[in-house]
């Protein structure tokens, strides 16, 4: 699977419209930034159909790129997802299909393991400034530091939340000040949102004359629900116990951080511009799972935490002028680690085979050079309530606590319609490929585990 960075390029400038400004047949590669929200709804946004919440910039990216309507998260909850962005592939492959922290003290010693192959370490390789901007859950340790895994710069927190404010962690952390910049505790004031705009834009400004990959990981708008210019909504000194802590507990707050998130996808698009770089400039939005309980999902079901549609699919926008259709709408189904594999593939990084990639380089569908691709794809939850799912096509097999149901999410988004009944040959050949992957999956976790304990 090695490429060659050359080779690719000559090609993109080959098959360049001809109404290409002069300056993007450069053969530089071009600049990535990656933003994820952390548990928004699918329908919070407008161009996904939310009528309460005003989100320009990120409905500008719509009109001037192309918004996929059938993408999932990796995982239904934060670390799977991140850890399957970084690594390119099953998170169950490596042991990671949990939030680190929800076993606590347990949980402390545990991380995305190195490997040498990661997304930011391939492109820092390949000549690419790389940062990690926000949320990093996927350890606390050194060893599996954004920086270990090929981050150039780090600024942000380890654990699943922290206040906005105080930045200080809940229990699922081990230490209580949990803000970064890249090895060193800081202590920075100001709205985490905001905080994350300004070092991305500054990160941006400061890389503008070479290729950089950025991921803005935005922690909003997951709990505690801190309205931004509202400090005085921090409670018990940053120690929230859970998303359903007072006193913001109400839509409205959720909308306003929401809502600040867009105004900082604003800023960065705008340094884009202002700084001549929007032609050669792929900017991909999308969110990690599905939403939690103040967050608008329809017209999903069910939220965060479970494999029904609205805790897996997710609003995904690519947006590259020049390069991809404007106003376009796809539905291409697409996952997390496509993500990974298509953000390679157009950076020109060579990927070893060992890196054992599981996503597909979506480009040539989304550029319309190539048709929609039929995919296979399959998540689980662990714990008191284990859930298993497969998409398969149209067909979605999903068992809930032990219980099958099909479902063709073409025709019924909203998976109100069990068809198992009548299409119990779909749904058999469907539990075989799912088995067939957990077997595959579990063998390297198993795998891996017996790496790391062995001396």
């Amino acid at each position: 699977m090695r490429r060659r960075a050359s080779l690719l390029f000559l090609l993109m400038v080959v098959a360049a419209p001809r109404s290409l400004p002069a300056q993007v047949t450069s053969v530089r590669p071009p600049n990535v930034v990656l933003v994820m929200t952390d548990d928004a709804g699918y329908g919070d946004f407008g161009s996904y159909g939310a009528s309460d919440v005003r989100t320009p910039n990120i409905d500008r990216l719509a009109r001037e790129g192309v918004r996929l309507t059938d993408f999932y998260a990796n995982g239904a909850t934060c670390t799977p997802t991140r850890t399957a962005l970084i690594s390119g592939r099953y998170q169950q492959r490596v042991g990671l299909e949990a939030p680190l922290g929800a076993l606590g003290k347990a949980d402390w010693e545990r991380g995305l393991t190195f490997t040498g192959r990661s997304l930011p370490r391939l492109l820092r390789n390949g000549g690419y400034a790389t940062a990690l901007v926000g949320k990093w859950h996927l350890g606390w340790k050194e060893e599996f530091s954004p920086a270990t895994h090929g981050f150039d710069y780090f600024f942000g927190f380890k654990s699943g939340f922290i206040d906005y404010y105080q930045h200080t962690a809940g229990t699922d952390s081990p230490q209580k000040a949990d803000l970064f910049e890249n090895h060193n505790p800081v202590e920075v004031p100001g709205y985490m949102t905001d905080l994350i705009t300004e070092r991305s834009v500054r990160f941006i400004e400061q890389h503008a004359n070479r290729p950089f990959f950025i991921d803005v990981a935005y922690n909003a708008p997951h709990w505690p629900y801190q309205r931004p210019d509202q400090p005085s909504t921090a409670r018990d000194n940053g120690r929230h116990l859970g998303p359903f802590d007072e006193p913001t507990n109400s839509r409205a707050d959720y909308v306003a951080m929401l809502e600040r998130v867009d105004q900082g996808v604003g800023r960065i698009v705008a340094t884009l511009d202002k700084l001549g770089l929007r032609e050669n400039t792929l900017v991909i939005f999308t969110n990690d799972n599905g939403g939690e309980w103040l967050s608008r999902g329809a017209p999903l079901s069910h939220h965060k935490g479970t494999v029904w549609e609205g805790g897996i699919r997710v609003p995904a926008i690519f947006r590259w002028p020049g390069h991809l259709p404007a106003g376009r709408v796809s539905r291409q189904v697409g996952i997390t680690m496509d993500l990974t594999a298509t953000i390679l593939a157009v950076a020109g990084a060579s990927v070893p085979d060992e890196a054992g990639l599981e996503g597909l380089n979506l480009m040539s569908v989304l550029q319309e050079r190539a048709p929609a691709i039929e995919r296979t794809l399959f998540w689980r939850v662990t714990g008191a309530r284990p859930q298993q799912a497969v998409r398969s096509g149209d067909w979605k097999l999903l068992l809930d606590g032990g219980r099958a149901m099909l479902f063709d999410v073409r025709k019924d988004i909203a998976e109100r319609d069990n068809l198992i009944g009548q299409r119990s040959d779909v749904a058999r050949r469907l539990r075989a490929l799912l088995t067939a992957w957990e077997e595959g999956v579990n063998a390297d976790a198993k795998r891996m585990t017996s790496r790391i304990l062995t001396p």
